[in-house]
């Protein structure tokens, strides 16, 4: 009975460090170069640069992955800080733990706009729930407008915004010495392209982001999605040429006064040569972007 009862306790005691390190294998580590890691299974993308600063980070995945995370990120070469942190727009699994590396010193960079979002909270029309706002910790302590850049440890950092792209608050953090952009969720290799509408996000914007980031690198830029494995700039060609088709028909067609599954019928999407998980969301999440900028679809009509 005693050795049962001693075997049950060293069952206990040993289930939650097995816990543990299974989570921390769930994030698994990739390099983009040396000095740039890339950390997937946290909820979105990690980029992670390590600097004699400590680490700059961009974004910090979903908050039900915030420990494992932050051990991985202590696993890489002076990773016992987090120097800055960027946010490339504000939905939850790009900032989950925010709060975390926040409290420790992290200095929170993002786009005004993902501020304002975590600030004040948002409404989420599909749940029809308020998100309510994040704690100040998690909350950007640097915001911009436009452009911005820095040099953190040698390595110059130029960040810029992404016009409505995915959000409103859509921005890319561009490494310009290790030749590596990482863009969020405004280039999507691996998953459907995601237009939040509701969140500022449309079809035109994500033609024009796109196109910028066409600008910003060459063939030997490693471009670092939300999603997915590392890509190259013809991905982002692909991409942009299939968006920019997309933006043309619709125009077209929303014109003709065509609604969403009019224009999945028309064989819009089909026509495209993707394969698409879930194409009527996708439909009408464009559609509603669109007349959310009905000025740019009707122009000669006051």
């Amino acid at each position: 009975m005693l050795q049962g009862a001693l075997g049950a306790c060293a069952g206990l005691a040993f289930t939650p460090l097995t816990r543990r390190a299974r989570a921390v294998d769930a994030i698994q580590t990739t390099h983009a170069t040396d000095k740039l890691a890339v950390l997937s299974g946290a909820g979105g993308n990690v980029l992670a640069l390590s600097t004699g600063d400590g680490l700059v980070v961009v974004d910090s995945g979903a908050a039900a992955s915030s420990a494992p995370l932050v051990a991985a990120l202590a696993a890489l070469p002076n990773g016992a800080h987090v120097h800055t942190l960027f946010n490339t727009h504000w939905h939850l699994e790009q900032i989950g733990s925010n709060g975390t590396l926040g409290s420790a010193g992290a200095h929170i960079v993002a786009h005004e706009k993902t501020r304002q979002r975590l600030a004040y909270g948002y409404y989420l029309p599909k749940e029809d729930r308020y998100q309510k706002p994040v704690p100040k910790e998690a909350q950007p302590a640097e915001t911009f407008y436009t452009t911005g850049e820095t040099k953190i440890g040698g390595e110059r950092i130029e960040y810029g915004y992404l016009l409505e792209a995915h959000t409103d608050g859509d921005i890319y953090v561009h490494f310009r010495d290790s030749n590596v952009l990482a863009v969020g969720d405004s280039v999507s290799p691996l998953r459907d392209p995601e237009l939040d509408w509701f969140g500022g996000g449309w079809l035109g914007g994500r033609v024009d982001s796109l196109a910028l980031l066409l600008k910003l690198g060459d063939e030997r830029t490693k471009i670092v999605p939300s999603y997915g494995p590392v890509i190259g700039r013809s991905d982002v060609k692909k991409e942009h040429d299939m968006m920019l088709k997309l933006f043309e028909r619709y125009v077209e067609l929303v014109r003709k006064g065509n609604g969403a599954e009019d224009i999945l019928a028309a064989g819009v999407i089909a026509d495209t040569g993707r394969a698409w998980q879930d194409p009527h969301k996708f439909a009408y999440d464009a559609y509603k972007g669109m007349w959310a900028h009905h000025n740019t679809l009707m122009p000669d009509i006051v």
